[in-house]
């Protein structure tokens, strides 16, 4: 009966083979599937007459021929590449939004635009038209700004949005592998082999690396542990859900299922593309687009709240919210120093100004509130907070500026003589910083004659210039100082040692209270999304300020404004408005170019690899085809073989 042993054997090894043959045609296009091949072993050797001889065949089990590193490699290189692709993706969004395709297109041509105008209202500056020139095309420049910023905070909610159902997506994916994981070690624990099972969950695997870098634990059974950013998500049967939502400080984060806080960190996949985009790459892109913003506001600001337009000084200005409790929490530049305010005698003429000390650091530190007492304690002015805004009213008669022009009459003076000149002081000074100049008498007698003179010091002590008085001078005339200030002396008698002094201001606020205060500030809005035209100046051209003279002809203040395009600013690291842009877009640039190159390479370097996994464990039709030959030939082999000891065994018994 051996014989007939040996012939069901074969039979139920050909018929095994061609079932799985059979499977390997039927999977040819599955993705994921890994080529079976069946393991036949001669079964235990049995004796006849004392000699050794075979018993048939066994089917030792089903292999899936699988290189594990080499499928590792492919998950991992295929994570990578769903996260520079994400990447890519948004950061070529960025790129179409700042537009800088064309020569003349996008934001820096609007910044242009904008200080051209200025430098056309410097050459015309008593002129209307030139003033509505700047009107319209600092809302152009602010539109583009606001319109850049808009894009990317939407981009930036998008990518988080996507960040969470990306999230939901893993979530899906680790309960199926998780199933997965129960089915396959149910089926082979009882010695079975769930080898299409295990190709179903690999798939699910290697889709999970696409979504996030997942790290792999193979135990007994057939059973697959899972891991992200060091969280085990799938251990056995059992899943550990992730939530994807922002941190304190508006970063994107994950956490293991309801815990509070999100401080996983995941890599690789999309996940972890979106989390780069929204923690680094477009918080810095949209963090330098802000920075040029408020660079331009403030250095515009801090220049426009100092002069005055055509309209002249005021008698009522508000300024922007400011907060009521501290300076510095205005984020906006304040500082220790000081800011000068002029109240002009509306009937006299007489001019005074009056120097407001501003504690930004000191303990207790000004308030807005602190500030406007001390406002309110100048002759002719009140001032108060109304509605978080700094309001100064001037009484009837009066009116104020924060011009940094040279008082008429000098700050102190010390005349022993006894007809001692009128000084008259104007100009604007051209110092680098703010200094007191004092002018002494050098000589006796009357202005006009002899060698009287006077010599002109700072604040150090330092000679900086010398004025004849004396002989070959005309009393009233107006001589001019190289720092601007300009200076007539009447008639009159003076000793040697008289003296006087003046305030030259370079800035009129050194503190940067009043552009903090939105006081005659031109724009308003601390970040790029939030810049626009302060509507008094757009509902009202005259207000722009196009001069820091007493008289208001000079083009001073617009000069300045026009000036700030080719100036390096501190806050942009030294870097004029237009270089600072610039570079915003190159390193945008680079971004895209680096990640377009890696794609490349980690496409190239996946394909290859996909190559050697095809020759080893894809189904090749034409294969499997000489296999179904050679297995079809064997079953009908073994079948005459039987067929053979049916008609032997029968021809016996009829003998018998």
């Amino acid at each position: 009966m051996q014989n007939f042993s040996i012939g069901l054997s074969g039979l139920n090894a050909a018929s095994g083979a061609l079932e799985v043959i059979g499977n390997n045609i039927a999977n040819a296009s599955t993705d994921g599937y890994h080529r079976q091949r069946v393991e036949l072993t001669p079964t235990t050797y049995g004796k006849m007459a004392q000699n050794a001889v075979g018993a048939g065949v066994d089917i030792a089990g089903v292999t899936r021929l699988i290189d594990k590193l080499l499928e590792s490699e492919i998950m991992q290189q295929g994570s990578t590449y769903a996260q520079i692709s994400q990447e890519l993706s948004i950061l070529t969004a960025v790129e179409t939004t700042f537009g800088e395709f064309a020569e003349g297109s996008g934001l820096n041509a609007t910044i242009d635009a904008f200080f051209d105008s200025l430098r056309g209202l410097a050459a015309h500056p008593l002129e209307r038209v030139w003033r509505n020139d700047v009107i319209s095309s600092a809302e152009v420049m602010c539109s583009e700004f606001r319109r850049m910023g808009a894009s990317l905070s939407n981009l930036e909610d998008q990518v988080v949005l996507e960040a969470k159902n990306t999230g939901e997506s893993i979530n899906s994916l680790t309960q199926q592998i998780a199933e997965l994981n129960g089915k396959i070690q149910v089926i082979e624990i009882s010695q079975g082999q769930a080898n299409n099972l295990r190709d179903h969950r690999d798939q699910l695997i290697v889709e999970l690396a696409k979504l996030a870098s997942v790290e792999t634990t193979q135990r007994e059974y057939g059973i697959v542990d899972v891991s992200i950013g060091g969280l085990p998500v799938v251990t056995g049967a059992i899943t550990v859900q992730i939530q994807v939502g922002l941190r304190d400080d508006g970063s994107l984060g994950v956490s293991a299922g309801n815990s509070s806080g999100y401080n996983l960190t995941v890599q690789g996949g999309r996940l972890g593309g979106l989390m780069t985009l929204k923690n680094e790459s477009l918080q810095g892109i949209a963090t330098d687009l802000d920075n040029l913003a408020k660079a331009i506001v403030a250095s515009v600001n801090q220049i426009h709240v100092q002069g005055l337009g055509v309209n002249g000084s005021f008698t009522e200005l508000s300024g922007g919210t400011l907060d009521a409790s501290s300076l510095v929490a205005t984020d906006a530049g304040v500082a220790d120093g000081t800011f000068y305010i002029r109240v002009t005698n509306t009937a006299t003429g007489e001019i005074d100004r009056y120097a407001i000390d501003v504690n930004a650091s000191g303990a207790p530190p000004d308030t807005a509130q602190t500030i406007a007492a001390k406002i309110n304690a100048i002759p002719g002015l009140n001032a108060s907070i109304v509605s978080s805004r700094l309001h100064i009213v001037a009484d009837l008669g009066s009116k104020f500026d924060f011009l940094p022009a040279v008082v008429p009459e000098p700050t102190a003076a010390t005349f022993t003589a006894a007809s001692p000149p009128t000084v008259t002081l104007s100009g604007i000074y051209r110092g680098e910083q703010n200094d007191t100049v004092t002018f002494t008498v050098a000589g006796a007698g009357s202005v006009g004659n002899g060698n009287l003179r006077l010599d002109v010091t700072d604040g150090n002590g330092d000679l900086v210039s010398t004025v004849n008085i004396g002989s070959g001078y005309a009393a009233g005339d107006v001589i001019e100082l190289l720092n601007g200030i300009q200076i007539s002396v009447s008639t009159g008698d003076l000793n040697a040692g008289d003296s006087f002094q003046t305030q030259g201001l370079a800035t009129s606020d050194t503190s940067g209270f009043l552009a903090a205060a939105g006081m005659n500030t031109f724009f308003s809005g601390n970040s790029a999304d939030k810049m626009q035209l302060v509507d008094g100046i757009a509902a009202t051209p005259d207000r722009i300020a196009t001069a820091y003279g007493a008289d208001l002809t000079d083009n001073v203040a617009a000069l300045r404004l026009a000036a700030v395009r080719d100036q390096g600013l501190d806050s942009l690291t030294g870097m004029t408005p237009s270089e600072y842009y610039h570079r915003i877009v190159a390193n945008i640039g680079q971004q895209v170019d680096l990640r377009e190159s890696r794609q490349s390479n980690v496409e190239a370097m996946i394909q290859n690899l996909e190559n050697r996994r095809s020759e080893i464990s894809d189904v090749n039709i034409n294969d499997e085809a000489a296999q179904l030959m050679i297995f079809e030939k064997m079953f009908q082999a073994v079948a005459k073989y039987l067929s053979t000891l049916q008609s032997v065994m029968n021809t016996l018994m009829d003998m018998v």
